[in-house]
């Protein structure tokens, strides 16, 4: 490192750290945009700084006064900042401010829960991107990604981060207008709203939010009229540039009974999944839920975090129900202050074994398919096309498929990270043999009376 820029880099960590412990940003926003900036020109007027992605180069824009206050208080001197992508040192871009000329209404009940914040979200490998991407949306609703859709199994955090988007809005722009709702929920309002003729009422009440968030998005599908109501409240408010974030058990494109017009829509945006919390991230959460029951850390012994965060992992609502048991087992029936190992096998006696041996998974099923056609999973996982493998293979995604229902990207990721669509062709591949192939209708029932 030249001196140059051991003086560039001494200024600009200065600089980070008052902007860190400023009251104007949150700490979780300059943790996830402004930590991983660098300062990589300065001269008497200007101060290039430049960041890796074009998310963080867009928030550092429209905080770049607060920047250059902030590089002022170290220089002694005023200048103004430039911010740069690494691969494109040389463009400059300016978000263009949306006015808002409406009139404020005040809806009585947003429907946003309170205590799900993104303080208290625990961020790991299965759901960084979709905490990115909500974070981005709270910071500044309706220009970054519209809408945003948030996919994965339950309990994974999406209501978590839905309302965390609510409560950021509320707590940084008392200005907008936030609604929280369900799919079963809109419905309902829908067939109410139609009964009471107070459609069109429900309508502009729903188009007049600034941030709309709609959780299980899943259940419209077949519902005719929710889906005509939903179109166009969908296209007025991203017309408006208002903000639109919606969950789903599944991937848009794989959401059956929904009209194709709204499926082309909400992929228009970006889609974002989330998977089970690896290991340290269930031990981030437990360790969370425990400070939230105002329960010492220190009183559990590692080993037995460690047997809940293995065991557990499947969804944050198993991880929380097995350290509930914990907690009150430790409190009710025994008499030890620490909770230790002893106690915990006590607590969950018969648990774990037997949710590994009723529970049906995608590794259970891999297993049955290659022990029925004399295979390894490795094979079944490969990229190997001999006949006898891919035709395994495709009977095994198709039964992910059956039974678990699985979104066909998590079938892929099991399957050697296989696009969706290739899954979606041995799906369809598998369905057609089975109405034309005795022999595959019988192979397929002796596979299924085994994973029973």
């Amino acid at each position: 490192m030249t001196i140059a820029e051991m003086y560039l880099d001494d200024i600009w960590n200065k600089t980070k750290e008052i902007m860190k412990n400023s009251d104007l940003i949150d700490r979780i926003v300059y943790d996830t945009y402004f930590h991983e900036s660098f300062l990589r020109d300065l001269n008497e007027e200007k101060a290039s700084i430049v960041v890796p992605t074009q998310l963080q180069k867009v928030i550092l824009i429209q905080e770049s006064s607060f920047i250059a206050d902030s590089l002022n208080v170290v220089l002694d001197k005023q200048v103004t900042c430039d911010i740069y992508l690494e691969s494109e040192f040389n463009k400059r871009h300016a978000p263009v401010p949306v006015i808002d000329h409406r009139k404020p209404i005040d809806l009585r009940d947003d429907g946003v829960l309170p205590f799900y914040t993104f303080d208290n979200f625990v961020v790991g490998p299965s759901n960084k991107e979709s905490h990115s991407a909500a974070l981005a949306c709270a910071y500044n609703p309706g220009k970054f990604y519209n809408p945003l859709f948030i996919f994965g199994n339950s309990g994974l955090g999406k209501t978590h981060l839905l309302n965390a988007i609510g409560n950021y809005v509320k707590k940084m722009s008392f200005d907008k207008r936030v609604m929280y709702t369900s799919g079963s929920d809109f419905v309902s309002k829908v067939v109410q709203s139609i009964k009471d003729n107070r459609i069109e009422d429900f309508k502009m009440e729903m188009q007049s939010v600034d941030v709309l968030l709609m959780d299980d998005i899943q259940f419209l599908a077949g519902k005719e009229k929710s889906h005509e109501i939903f179109f166009h409240i969908f296209n007025e408010l991203v017309n408006n540039r208002r903000q639109i974030i919606l969950t789903s058990d599944r991937h848009p494109t794989e959401i059956k009974g929904l009209e194709e017009r709204l499926i082309s829509r909400f992929s228009s945006g970006l889609s974002v999944g989330v998977d089970s919390p690896e290991f340290e991230t269930s031990l981030a959460i437990l360790k969370k839920k425990m400070e939230h029951h105002s329960v010492d850390p220190d009183l559990v012994d590692d080993e037995v975090l460690s047997y809940i965060a293995t065991n557990f992992s499947k969804d944050v609502r198993k991880l929380e129900g097995a350290l509930n048991r914990l907690i009150f087992y430790s409190i009710n029936f025994s008499t030890d202050k620490r909770i230790d190992f002893k106690t915990a096998s006590a607590a969950f006696k018969g648990q774990s074994a037997a949710a590994d041996k009723n529970e049906l998974s995608a590794n259970k099923i891999k297993k049955v398919v290659s022990d029925y056609y004399g295979l390894t999973k490795q094979q079944l996982v490969s990229k190997s096309r001999t006949k006898n493998i891919a035709n395994a293979r495709h009977i095994a995604m198709y039964l992910c498929r059956k039974h678990l229902d699985l979104p066909f990207i998590k079938i892929g990721e099991e399957f050697g990270k296989r696009d969706h669509s290739t899954v979606i062709s041995s799906c369809e591949k598998i369905e057609r043999q089975i109405k034309n192939d005795d022999m595959m209708l019988i192979a397929l029932r002796e596979i299924e009376k085994s994973l029973i």
